[in-house]
């Protein structure tokens, strides 16, 4: 039932992503372009998400347990240090050059965009080098 409910909810994340249009990175770079063909809609996008999130968030921690889980698993460490830094501007700056989160990337690979498939096995191959560096 678990696995169910999730994809269920990743099909209407990934539904909501491909209607936002975050799948084309076009769009995406133009609302990086402020100065060139700077196309504002998907500030209209995130701020959707943000309400939704705002008001799902409310909704769940009134609970005192998730539905499938003993308890919430909240992270506990607060502190910035440098490999949250460069993680975020690493991600800001790929997100920048190939037009692509992975949030927009994965819904674009169920319509074989060979962008999509570039960025998503880039991804991988960095999630796999970062996890061996950390090992190292």
């Amino acid at each position: 039932m678990q696995i169910l409910i999730a994809a269920v909810i990743g099909l209407i994340f990934g539904a909501g992503i491909t209607l936002g249009g975050m799948i084309n990175p076009a769009k995406v770079l133009n609302f990086f372009d402020i100065a060139g063909t700077w196309d504002p809609s998907l500030a209209f996008v995130m701020g959707s998400a943000l309400i939704v999130t705002a008001t799902g968030y409310r909704l769940v921690w009134k609970r005192p347990a998730p539905v499938f889980e003993a308890k919430f698993q909240v992270p506990t460490r607060k502190d910035i240090d440098p490999a949250l830094l460069g993680g975020a501007a690493l991600f800001g700056v790929g997100w920048g050059i190939a037009g692509f989160c992975p949030g927009g990337a994965i819904p674009a690979l169920g319509l074989f965009e060979p962008q999509a498939f570039l960025f998503v096995g880039s991804m991988l191959a960095g999630l796999y080098l970062a996890k061996t560096l950390r090992k190292s």
